[in-house]
């Protein structure tokens, strides 16, 4: 028979991750020395900079370290996986910031999960929350779309499916990319939908430029280095009025694809826009039967 998760979790070992300094290593929490030297396994996304982190806060890893990063962490998650199911305690450390956040982690923290291992972390820095509340802009309610695609036209679609979104959003981007970003940033979005570029966070240099996305992509223009975060403004609230029979049937689609039911998706963006469930139900109807007369 098989044994309740308790069970199975205290003959396991346990997973561990650690949040790093994104620039500043005195912000490295107190509990990542003790884990660096407590590990019997110290899986790090680089293993020569974690060595240095480790020299830097005195102290001496105790256990196995091997690299865990994007080129081979489909191989060495089982690897991991089995130390943790035996009894092992793994540490997973990436070059800044916190494992899975845009970094290695999320592979295998899903298969410890599954194996019924225990997950843990040590909190640590976070650029994302960071640029947040450095930015000036609505913290109340955002959401994190990571690294945008690198081909420009994926980039500006990508983009153009947020441009509606009224959370205030973060991204990552490389700073040789940040001008085509921004310009493509004040397309989809608007050219005075302000934004604030975070660049070298609790480093020397650090520096939060802000203002409207059009003036950030001049400013960028003329070349930008170190590690960039991009917070932008959310989309303006638009009165119901506003909204074409279209755009409302855009918007139940997308909850739809979410995985909502269509009363409950068409409930929800009438809600938003103010309007009668009437309404947007009517212009749902109009659409299909549209695509029904289409030859």
């Amino acid at each position: 028979m098989t044994g309740s998760p308790d069970s199975s979790q205290s003959a396991a070992g346990t997973l561990v991750l650690a949040g790093t300094p994104i620039g500043d290593v005195a912000d490295a929490p107190p509990r990542l020395a003790q884990e660096l030297a407590g590990a019997d396994i110290v899986a790090a996304e680089d293993t020569r900079r974690m060595k240095r982190l480790a020299q830097a806060l005195d102290v001496r890893v105790g256990g196995r370290v091997v690299s865990y990063f994007e080129g081979n962490e489909a191989a060495r998650t089982p690897e991991l996986v089995e130390a943790l199911a035996g009894g092992a305690r793994v540490l997973l450390v990436t070059d800044a910031g916190m494992p899975s956040v845009s970094d290695p982690g999320y592979r295998l923290v899903a298969a410890a999960v599954e194996r019924s291992v225990r997950v843990t972390a040590v909190p640590g820095p976070s650029a994302v929350l960071t640029a947040l509340a450095l930015s000036g802009l609505p913290v109340d309610r955002f959401c994190f779309e990571g690294f945008l695609p690198r081909k420009a036209g994926e980039r500006l679609s990508r983009l153009k499916d947020v441009a509606d979104e009224r959370r205030t959003l973060v991204y990552f981007e490389a700073p040789h990319r940040l001008d085509d970003t921004l310009a493509a940033m004040a397309e989809a979005f608007g050219a005075e939908r302000r934004a604030a570029v975070c660049r070298e966070l609790t480093k020397t240099y650090e520096e939060v430029k802000r203002g409207p996305l059009k003036e950030l992509a001049a400013w960028a223009a003329e070349g930008v280095r170190g590690e960039i975060t991009v917070v932008v403004e959310g989309a303006p609230e638009k009165s119901g009025a506003e909204l074409t029979p279209d755009e409302l049937v855009r918007r139940v689609r997308v909850r739809e694809e979410a995985g909502e039911r269509r009363k409950e998706a068409i409930a929800a963006v009438a809600a938003d826009a103010g309007l009668p469930k009437r309404e947007v139900f009517d212009a749902v109807v109009a659409a299909k039967n549209a695509e029904r007369t289409t030859p």
